[in-house]
């Protein structure tokens, strides 16, 4: 989406060429959901920990994983969520790539 809106950015202003290169837009990527991961996480954390959604510590198990009793589960909800809304964010919606795994991806789940 980003690339979308800075293709005519660019004819006037050179700098905004920088958004075609694909390096730039992979590490841009990864850090807008590093940054995501830290704004929302304390808010998940919260959340989750009201809605009683906890580690599960096996009294067999070695004593040292006691200590990770309380702990919120779920993490990858997180990671998932801030790598999605990156890849939205970062996405060139006039790659024809992204239109073939758009066109893959619904022909899977409608089988």
């Amino acid at each position: 989406m980003l690339p979308l809106l800075t293709k005519y950015l660019s004819a006037t202003y050179p700098i905004f060429n920088i958004f075609n290169n694909i390096i730039f837009c992979a590490i841009g990527s990864l850090l807008t959901a590093f940054i995501i991961t830290l704004l929302i996480s304390p808010y998940i954390i919260n959340k989750l920990a009201l809605l009683n959604i906890k580690q599960i510590i096996r009294n067999d198990g070695p004593h040292s994983h006691l200590k990770k009793i309380g702990t919120p589960t779920m993490g990858g909800l997180l990671i998932i969520s801030s790598l999605i809304i990156s890849i939205l964010i970062w996405i060139d919606l006039n790659n024809y790539y992204i239109w073939c795994l758009n066109i893959i991806w619904n022909n899977r789940i409608y089988r």
